[in-house]
Parts: structure tokens; C-alpha cells; sequence
């Protein structure tokens, strides 16, 4: 698509608005309603030192990374460098790289971080969340009222704009008040689209960069992230993104040509309708402490870019993160389920295999695929970095290769079952056939993951 895109656009560029462009808040309020902007202003000063020393306490740690990534089956490593912080046993996968949270401090887990300024850093940045979370279901519901007011009778259009102005005035809403215009289901929905169960820290000192890419179809400049959508997420969830660029940092001149409308030297969203020429973008400058949120599915019709300036910055960005396959709780279940086809003799204390139907089989072995090659490769190939914060991980770890020995096993015992000349031809050609595409995976997994 992006080729394609390109082709057609030959040596021209599309135009782009900034806030100095005359029709800037018109197409903005057109095409890009969902987007929601807010000034630094708007945060408690409170939240923000929290939250600026809670960056810098990390920097000064050394807990931020580039991350080694997989595109079209080349490894490259970001320009920018991250750590996850979150939910306790959540993992977040982008570019076929999972990363494993430093958990925030969570009430019933016991957390040991490498420092008490860890902790604290951590404890700030679950206040943020909690901030970000209750800013998005009001603006949510803010949009669902601003959408449904045309189609009702004038006494519930009064009812729910005395709602919105309380709403207003009060600057959070409870569940009892929102009940009165918003139904349970679409309540349960609001909390569910926006219970953000991670946030994916980003620094970048662009001075420290040899090279960046530009801005392909704008010629919007320096880009720190390309075009993207935000990827593993539940659907139609709200993204709210937190940014501090460290002002007062040496800014160098820069000899290039000034870009149209957007200053170089300030860090900018940039947003894009996805795969649209006709449109024209949008690159909303990013000040230190403003914060912006993607509400419902615009992440998912529209794609953004962030556009460097000169000062280094930090960005706070959080997430619903699909975790139905990506938590420990999941990643045990699974194992469980794989080794209930293994039984010890309470004589011999031998191993064997419960049953060998090929459907069983199968599904062993496939569960063994995934604690390998989507948990324990992913956590040590780039794992030991996490102990600079905290050994949080290193127990369920630890416990995975249990489960995975076990299934190693489980492989052998399989191999020599169907060895045997007693086993009924049609069901063992059944099983060995089945056997051995998920063996066939995990040898090429393997020959990946050892060049990686």
C-alpha cells in the first residue's frame, strides 16, 4: 500500500495543516474528531513532577532499551528506546517482539524493585493512568451524548445537557450519574475501552541520532516513529499518550530549510486518514506535559507518526492491550491443559502419555511451541535487561521451563510410542503426520530464533 501510495504521488507532497493554518481546527473537527488534544495546563502541576521525576529516575537507571524488532523477516532496532510498565504478569507483543512489564505497584503481588526511586517512578506512573483513564471515559462519553443528541425528543435532550454540564463542573463522573444517559452495557463498554492495563515508555534524544527517516508523504521532516496503527489492542480502544520533551536541553541551529508550518525544533504528532491522498494531515505540536487521546476506532481508520524536534523526550503512551493470549495467567492455563496428557506411574514413577490421539497430540504439542518460542526465547533474548528494575519475572520463569522440560518429554514419549510396531497403523500415520508439522515449525522456529 505505502508503494503504491507513493507511485501515485510521484515528487509531489500532500498538503498538511498545523495550528498556524487558517483551516486548521475545521479539519480537524471534520475528519479528525476523535482525536482529543489537552494542554499541560489541564494536569494537576502535582501529577506532572510525579511523573517528569519518575522519567528521569528511570533514565538515570538505565531502564530504557531499543528493542530488536522483525519486519518482513529482517531484525531491526528501534530509534527509540522503551520499557513497559503495567499490570503484574502482562505482556504487550508489537512487531513480533513481546515485552514483559515492569509491574506497578499492584495491591496482593508482592513487587521487589531494585530501588525505592523505582518504585516510586512506577507508583507515578499507575497515577497517571488512573488520571488518563478517567479523562477518556468523560470524553467518550462526552462524543456518545454529542452523537446521539439529534435523534431524541427534546425532554432528553435538556435532561442530558444539564448532564454534560455537571459533568463539566465536576471534572469526573460517577457511575450513579452517568446512568442516567448512559445505558449499563455501553457503561461496561466506556470502562472496558478505556482500563488501560499498560503504558509503553518511550525516550529519544534526536541529537544522539546519526540518521533519521523523513516524513514520506508530507514532507513533514525528522521522524522518530514511522506511520503506524498501535497494534495488539482490544478493539476500538482508547490510546492516551502523555509527553515531556525536557526543555532547556542545548538546541542546535538547524541549517535546514525551515519546514512549511511545522517548526523543526518542537517535537509534533502527525495524523494522517490511513491510505487516503484526498485528505489533507495534520501535525499538532507537543509541548512538555500535554497529553492527547485516540478515542474509539481511530487508531484503527487513521494512522500517526511522531516528528522529532531537537530536545530530547519522554512519552508516557497507555494502552488496553489485548491480553488474551498474552498473560501468565493465560501462558499457564495452557500448560496445564498440555501436560494433562502425562501421567506418572505411582510405582516406577515413569512418565507416559495418557493418550495418543492425534487431536490431543497436536495440541501438546503446540502449547509446547508457544511457551518456547512466545515466552521463554522472548523473555531471555532480551530478558536480563528487566533486572535492572526488578526480578519480578524471574519465578514464572523460572516455572515456565518446568512446564517446558515436561513437555520435552512429552516429545520423547510421543516419538517413541509411534516407534512401536503394536500401535494401529491408520491412527499412528494420523498422529505422526499431525506430529510432525508442529515439530517441522519448532526446527525452523529454532534456526530463526538462534540467528536472532
Amino acid at each position: 500500500q505505502k508503494k503504491k501510495l507513493l507511485e501515485e504521488l510521484g515528487q509531489n507532497k500532500l498538503p498538511y495543516l498545523t495550528p498556524a493554518d487558517a483551516d486548521f481546527h475545521q479539519l480537524w473537527k471534520t475528519k479528525y474528531s476523535k482525536l482529543v488534544f489537552r494542554k499541560s495546563d489541564a494536569v494537576p502541576e502535582e501529577l506532572h513532577q510525579m511523573v517528569q521525576e519518575g522519567f528521569l529516575t528511570l533514565q538515570k537507571h538505565d531502564c530504557f532499551f531499543q528493542d530488536l524488532v522483525r519486519i518482513k523477516g529482517k531484525d531491526f532496532v528501534t530509534p527509540v528506546s522503551r520499557i513497559l510498565i503495567g499490570n503484574p504478569g502482562c505482556t504487550y507483543k508489537y512487531l513480533n517482539t513481546r515485552l514483559f512489564t515492569v509491574p506497578w505497584p499492584t495491591e496482593g503481588y508482592d513487587i521487589n524493585y531494585c530501588s525505592p526511586q523505582i518504585h516510586d517512578a512506577c507508583k507515578a506512573l499507575i497515577k497517571l493512568n488512573d488520571y488518563l483513564h478517567i479523562e477518556a471515559v468523560k470524553e467518550l462519553q462526552g462524543q456518545n451524548l454529542f452523537e446521539t443528541k439529534e435523534i431524541k425528543d427534546t425532554t432528553v435532550i435538556d435532561r442530558e445537557q444539564s448532564f454534560a454540564t455537571s459533568l463539566t463542573a465536576e471534572g469526573s463522573v460517577s457511575k450513579d450519574q452517568s446512568s442516567c444517559c448512559v445505558p449499563e452495557d455501553d457503561y461496561i463498554s466506556l470502562k472496558n475501552r478505556t482500563s488501560y492495563n499498560l503504558t509503553l515508555l518511550n525516550y529519544m534524544d534526536p541529537l544522539q541520532m546519526l540518521y533519521l527517516k523523513q516524513e514520506p508523504y508530507f514532507g513533514m521532516g525528522n521522524m522518530a516513529v514511522s506511520w503506524h496503527h498501535d497494534e495488539n489492542l482490544v478493539e476500538r480502544s482508547t490510546v492516551a499518550v502523555y509527553s515531556y520533551s525536557c526543555e532547556g536541553s542545548p538546541v542546535e541551529e538547524s541549517n535546514e530549510q525551515k519546514l512549511k508550518g511545522r517548526d523543526p525544533a518542537v517535537w509534533h504528532v502527525g495524523l494522517k486518514v490511513a491510505w487516503d491522498i484526498e485528505t489533507p494531515g495534520l501535525a499538532i505540536p507537543l509541548n512538555q506535559g500535554d497529553f492527547y487521546l485516540m478515542l474509539d476506532d481511530l487508531n484503527m481508520t487513521h494512522q500517526h507518526c511522531v516528528l522529532a524536534g531537537f530536545s530530547p523526550r519522554f512519552s508516557s503512551t497507555h494502552r488496553v492491550a489485548d491480553c488474551s493470549r498474552g498473560t501468565l495467567e493465560y501462558i499457564f492455563g495452557q500448560c496445564e491443559l498440555a501436560l494433562q496428557n502425562l501421567q506418572t506411574d505411582s510405582d516406577s514413577m515413569a512418565l507416559s502419555l495418557k493418550s495418543l490421539e492425534a487431536a490431543v497430540v497436536k495440541q501438546a504439542e503446540e502449547i509446547h511451541n508457544e511457551v518456547e518460542f512466545e515466552w521463554l526465547r522472548q523473555f531471555w533474548f532480551q530478558g536480563k535487561r528487566y533486572l535492572k528494575c526488578t526480578d519480578w519475572w524471574l519465578k514464572p520463569m523460572a516455572k515456565l521451563e518446568e512446564f517446558w522440560r515436561k513437555m520435552e518429554i512429552m516429545t520423547s514419549l510421543v516419538l517413541s510410542e509411534v516407534g512401536k510396531e503394536e500401535q494401529i497403523e491408520e491412527q499412528r500415520n494420523e498422529t505422526i503426520s499431525c506430529f510432525l508439522l508442529v515439530l517441522t515449525e519448532r526446527q525452523r522456529l529454532r534456526k530463526e530464533w538462534t540467528a536472532r
